[in-house]
């Protein structure tokens, strides 16, 4: 069986609530992972991320039962366009030596969300 944007959606949907938390109430922990150091401002600009995590899994696990449609590919081409950025980003940061290879697990996620909706989109 091929996952659907159903059970796709559901799971990202769930990923993106535990980002969201983990940014919002461990900040720190985050950031040690990719080995930067917790400051005041790094923690602020984490815990407004972690709204928009917040945010993108409620829209998601909303849009789970949608049909294929220009508003479910609108949603599709968002999250391939920011998790495709994000992972660019966190390729550059680790390049440039402000990140650490922590890092990497959020990239692969994000480059595994890409293919992932890609994919679905293709299919459904």
């Amino acid at each position: 069986m091929r996952p659907g944007f159903r059970s796709l959606s559901v799971l990202a949907s769930l990923l993106f609530l535990a980002i969201a938390c983990t940014w919002m109430f461990s900040p720190g922990t985050m950031l040690a992972n990719w080995d930067i150091v917790a400051s005041p401002s790094a923690e602020l600009m984490a815990r407004r991320g972690a709204a928009l995590y917040a945010g993108l899994s409620v829209m998601v696990f909303m849009a789970c039962g949608a049909a294929p449609s220009p508003a479910r590919s609108a949603l599709v081409a968002g999250l391939v366009t920011a998790c495709a950025l994000l992972a660019a980003l966190g390729i550059g940061e680790l390049a440039s030596g402000h990140a650490g290879r922590g890092i990497l697990v959020a990239v692969v996620l994000e480059i595994v969300f890409v293919l992932a909706f890609v994919f679905v989109r293709e299919t459904s």
